[in-house]
């Protein structure tokens, strides 16, 4: 048995990346069933195979106990699960951490908040050391372990400040962020204007409507000079014009001369009166006449009694998960990768015809109504 377990431990597929939590009712628990067995392995197994080790998974109740137990020359990845605002704060101005090589070896990084203690201050807090430590990352990653969604490089994050400290200039070799924003507040006072010419690959989805559109998201993707491939998705107020084909090609196109991919879900959303002269779905789709990147799909609506425009454009095939404020005029099509889903309008719909073209999503996904 001994003999077999050695080849095991000493074998790099098993060796090079070491999981020690798993997941049970949406928390991370270790696997260990005792402290003496952590001690044991911590002693006698760590040790003998720390040249091996490229990659950590560990959670909060062992993590030092593992870090602390022999020095990792090849590890570059850490995955910290389960933790709270004290373990980051211990852990991270713990004195062996930071005199060691591991701070400037960490390049990929993944943190799994508890989702008990899940705050706009904790988050904040933790990025305030996370920062600080490791200072060489390319790949960072804060992942809902409710959620179970780790398929891509994402912060699920609730303000746009968060977004704002990540890319604050310290991390200058980040090239892929994707991040999941629960709300745009207001313009933040976080600097906001200093290059990031690294990042090649962006994504941005806030989930409440935004107020700030031009003073927020657009002065930080002025700052990527040198994207390639860029993903929008979120809902806007505006008040004279909606966000079409116009819109996109001079405030964000013209200023992103690398781009070679650009997907967008945008709603726009205007207050509106009976003087003014409302495009229709073809004015709003002609100003993508000449538009260089796949093809574009417009929906106009207009909801009087509330006094409202909708305008809806975005790039298909549709490669978001999320599908907001579909209407009565949703033109159909396939939508493999959505899943969740809200409609909206006026008056609830009483006659499946209404939405006879929302199957080709409610078939892949979860329906909300508004």
């Amino acid at each position: 048995v001994n003999e077999r377990f050695n080849k095991i431990i000493y074998d790099p597929i098993f060796t090079s990346r070491l999981s020690f939590p798993q997941l049970s009712f949406n928390k991370y628990i270790k696997k260990f069933s005792s402290d003496i067995i952590l001690n044991r392995f911590c002693s006698h197994i760590l040790p003998t195979i720390r040249t091996k080790i490229k990659w950590l998974d560990l959670e909060y109740e062992s993590m030092k106990n593992i870090l602390d137990a022999a020095d990792y020359p090849n590890l570059y990845a850490l995955g910290l699960y389960n933790i709270e605002e004290e373990t980051v704060k211990c852990l991270f101005t713990d004195e062996r951490l930071s005199a060691s090589n591991l701070k400037n070896q960490i390049t990929t990084l993944i943190i799994s908040i508890d989702p008990d203690k899940n705050e706009r201050s904790t988050m904040i807090n933790i990025c305030y050391y996370v920062f600080n430590v490791f200072i060489n990352l390319t790949h960072l990653t804060f992942y809902d372990a409710a959620h179970q969604n780790n398929a891509r490089l994402l912060f699920d994050v609730q303000t746009f400040d968060v977004c704002l400290y990540i890319l604050d200039g310290r991390f200058e070799q980040l090239h892929t962020l994707d991040i999941e924003l629960a709300n745009i507040l207001s313009p933040s006072e976080i600097e906001n204007q200093r290059k990031i010419p690294n990042l090649k690959y962006f994504t941005l989805c806030c989930m409440a409507r935004i107020w700030y559109y031009d003073e927020s998201i657009l002065p930080l993707i002025y700052r990527m000079s040198n994207l390639e491939e860029l993903g929008l998705s979120f809902t806007t107020a505006v008040k004279e014009t909606f966000v079409d084909g116009n819109d996109l090609k001079q405030n964000i196109l013209n200023h992103m001369s690398q781009l070679k991919h650009f997907t967008f879900d945008i709603r726009s959303v205007m207050c509106i009166n009976n003087e003014m002269n409302l495009p229709s779905k073809e004015d709003i789709q002609r100003t993508f006449d000449d538009f260089p990147y796949a093809n574009i799909i417009s929906c106009m609506d207009y909801f009087l009694e509330h006094k409202e425009g909708l305008c809806h454009i975005y790039s298909y095939p549709f490669l978001m998960r999320r599908f907001e404020d579909v209407t009565s005029n949703f033109p159909g099509g396939l939508y493999p990768y959505v899943r969740v889903v809200s409609l909206y309008d006026e008056h609830p719909c009483e006659h499946e015809s209404c939405y006879s073209n929302i199957s080709t999503i409610s078939m892949y996904g979860k329906i909300n109504y508004q």
